[in-house]
């Protein structure tokens, strides 16, 4: 009774739990892969980071209601109030969008042409910010697969090496060393690319439609002030407006 128990007790202490085991076979992987998996870990470190911080900006601080948004505008436009219609933006979440609309308004005691170029000026300096890094993922993607690719080389090179020139004796061990390198490097290789490629399309599709938003607010913003263009007639910006610029 005492020996069994003490055995399951032993058994439990041994097991260490999947975190613990998951981790060991990472190690073991990565031993197994031998020098082709640290050009694949710096592909992926890289692309975590990229992944990480452009899903913060495109998903969390460029993110805003363009519907609830241009809805709010349009009271302060219609009543041809231009303070209020600044500071409306002004106290929004401060995103692409908004600041484009900003430097619209801000112009429109300057006239149409001028509220037109401020927009397409504002949506110049703000879309960059927007599609920046996002396309170094399909990149690292590829540099993983093809680093994984080279590690696979490398190893079925020993491979046949074994084959030609090895003792017979040594010939299993070094095969088996050899295709447990390739394998490793090419699977590696996957599973750090295929994540950077997926995360790729992503964040592009979401940067593009954050883009084609301010574009699209941006003709509706220009079409309320041209259509109610005699209420801005004698419109000035108010200290305080310019100051929420600032």
């Amino acid at each position: 009774m005492n020996t069994g128990f003490l055995t399951n007790l032993t058994i439990l202490a041994n097991a260490g739990g999947p975190e613990r085991g998951l981790f060991e076979e990472i190690a073991k992987r990565w031993e197994a892969g031998q020098w082709g998996m640290y050009p694949i870990a710096v592909c992926l470190v890289f692309a975590l980071a990229i992944m990480i911080e452009r899903g913060i900006m495109l998903f969390g601080k460029a993110s805003i209601n363009k519907d609830a948004f241009l809805r709010g505008l349009k009271k302060h436009i219609y009543a041809g109030d231009l303070d209020k219609a600044i500071n409306y933006v002004a106290g929004q979440k401060q995103t692409p969008l908004t600041q484009v609309i900003k430097a619209g308004l801000m112009n429109v005691p300057k006239g149409e042409e001028e509220v037109q170029a401020a927009l397409d000026e504002a949506s110049l300096r703000e879309t960059p910010k927007i599609e920046a890094r996002t396309g170094y993922l399909a990149m690292l993607g590829n540099a993983a697969m093809l680093a994984g690719l080279l590690g696979t080389v490398s190893g079925l090179i020993a491979c046949f090496e074994a084959v030609a020139n090895v003792n017979p004796a040594d010939k299993a061990t070094i095969l088996a060393n050899g295709i447990s390198e390739a394998m490793n490097c090419t699977g590696f290789g996957l599973l750090t690319a295929i994540p950077a490629v997926v995360a790729f399309s992503i964040l592009s599709g979401r940067a593009t439609s954050i883009v084609n938003d301010i574009n699209e607010t941006s003709v509706a913003v220009l079409n309320l002030i041209v259509n109610n263009r005699d209420k801005f007639k004698n419109a000035t910006v108010s200290a305080s407006a310019r100051d929420s610029e600032e």
